[in-house]
């Protein structure tokens, strides 16, 4: 009751302050008191010059507040803020991900902004549709969007072979269908015999047609959770903020089959075979074909430093039809922080145009803007990069869905991870392996 009536306090607090720039989108200004320096952290730090450039514009603006950008990588970034959050010095501001901030959102550690939101009258319907509500429970708000991301196929135009029909590949659990097809050709083992040869060795083989993703947690968003869906799974009973999992959905099973499958066949690494040095290393090593990425990869696999030539694709059609993950970041305002008014004007900045704009034209992620992302789009193709197969999804009706927000996050990530990887090295089947994990992941909820 005591963080619920502090974090009441602060708002009524900061509503209360003058304001410089109350109905611009520069936000609000420091208080009469002086100076104010705002900490604020992220984890990309392809996307740090972006955010510094925004951080520049607002004291520009507001003079009498500043911005520390703090980066770090993604798994001490997650590390650290929880941390500091438990010891209560954590940043003003920070950058949220919708698989973390319900644990925040639990311990009371995210400030509301909704009545910020309500006083400057936000426009809510310029992000991306859905996006706003990912961060809304129990009518409270704790975040504006920032940018989304979508999923597709990367491939090494060398190693891939003819690329016709890349764009129209069709997958479904029982043959896999032509994007199996593909992925066996793209398959060579040391003597040159690709995966549909009948003389293939797939004890020796040299590049591998497909790299799955198995360190994705509960989502699968980097592979197995797009073609579940796309073959009919849903995660949960509602979304956000649902209390039953449905991991135990046949259709899941079916899916997760089909990868140990592949991976049997010789067209995947085994599990305890996987490189450490992660997916994208193993690409540039000229190693592997195919894998599923994110358009957050698109400067790492299209830009200045690439090691191989690479395109995209579209995800394959599954027997529902083409599906990808659509997730969007937000930017959450520490609840103890002792600048509510200055850091409530550097989101509101964060969450408008004049900031998504300068993003998406940098061009290193979608801006949650509608106009920002297409300035992003434009700035892709004037350097030559082809990536409409992104934005093409994200606009695509009924082709994109949100990932799992509730309760519980961590257990759940590490239950339904621990088990898949159990499930790929053989110690259990598909269908037994979630069950019992379904059955543990949603008696958390009881």
């Amino acid at each position: 009751m005591l963080k619920r009536s502090r974090t009441a306090a602060v708002i009524a607090a900061a509503l209360a302050l003058p304001l410089l720039h109350a109905c611009t989108d520069s936000g609000s200004g420091a208080d009469s008191g002086g100076k104010v320096t705002l900490e604020y952290w992220l984890w990309d730090d392809k996307q740090q010059p972006a955010y510094q450039a925004c951080a520049d514009e607002f004291t520009k603006a507001n003079p009498g507040i500043s911005v520390k950008i703090s980066q770090t990588a993604w798994a001490q970034y997650w590390q650290n803020l929880t941390t500091q959050l438990a010891s209560g010095s954590a940043p003003d501001v920070w950058t949220d991900h919708a698989s973390y901030y319900p644990q925040f959102v639990t311990s009371n550690q995210i400030l509301d902004i909704q009545p910020f939101v309500d006083r400057d009258k936000v426009d809510l319907k310029q992000y991306q549709g859905g996006l706003a509500d990912l961060f809304v429970k129990d009518g409270k708000r704790y975040g504006l969007p920032k940018d989304w991301d979508t999923m597709a196929l990367v491939y090494n135009t060398k190693l891939a072979g003819d690329a016709t029909g890349l764009d129209k590949l069709t997958w479904n659990p029982t043959d896999g269908g032509s994007f199996e097809q593909a992925i066996a050709k793209a398959t060579v083992d040391a003597n040159g015999k690709n995966g549909l040869d009948p003389a293939f060795d797939k004890t020796k083989v040299k590049v591998y047609g497909f790299l799955p993703e198995w360190g994705d947690g509960s989502q699968g968003q980097n592979g197995w959770g797009d073609l579940a869906v796309s073959n009919g799974f849903t995660y949960l009973d509602k979304n956000p903020w649902g209390t039953k999992y449905k991991y135990d959905d046949p259709k899941l099973a079916e899916t997760i089959t089909w990868f140990k499958h592949i991976t049997d066949a010789g067209y995947a690494p085994k599990y305890d075979k996987t490189s450490t040095l992660g997916r994208d290393a193993v690409m540039d090593a000229g190693q592997a074909a195919f894998t599923i990425v994110g358009s957050w990869t698109i400067n790492s696999y299209l830009g200045i430093g690439a090691k191989q030539a690479y395109a995209f694709a579209p995800l394959p059609s599954g027997p529902t039809g083409r599906r990808t993950a659509i997730n969007g970041l937000s930017d959450a305002i520490y609840a103890g922080t002792k600048h509510p008014a200055e850091a409530w004007a550097w989101v509101r900045f964060l969450g408008s145009p004049a900031c998504q704009d300068i993003v998406g034209e940098k061009a290193v992620v979608f801006p949650a803007i509608k106009s920002a992302a297409d300035k992003a789009l434009a700035a892709h193709k004037a350097a030559g990069r082809d990536v409409h197969v992104f934005t093409d999804e994200a606009a695509a009706s009924g082709g994109t869905f949100f990932l799992p927000i509730t309760d519980h996050g961590n257990e759940v990530s590490q239950i339904v991870q621990d088990t898949l990887q159990g499930v790929i090295l053989g110690q259990t089947s598909p269908a037994d392996g979630l069950k019992k994990a379904n059955d543990q992941v949603n008696a958390l909820f009881k």
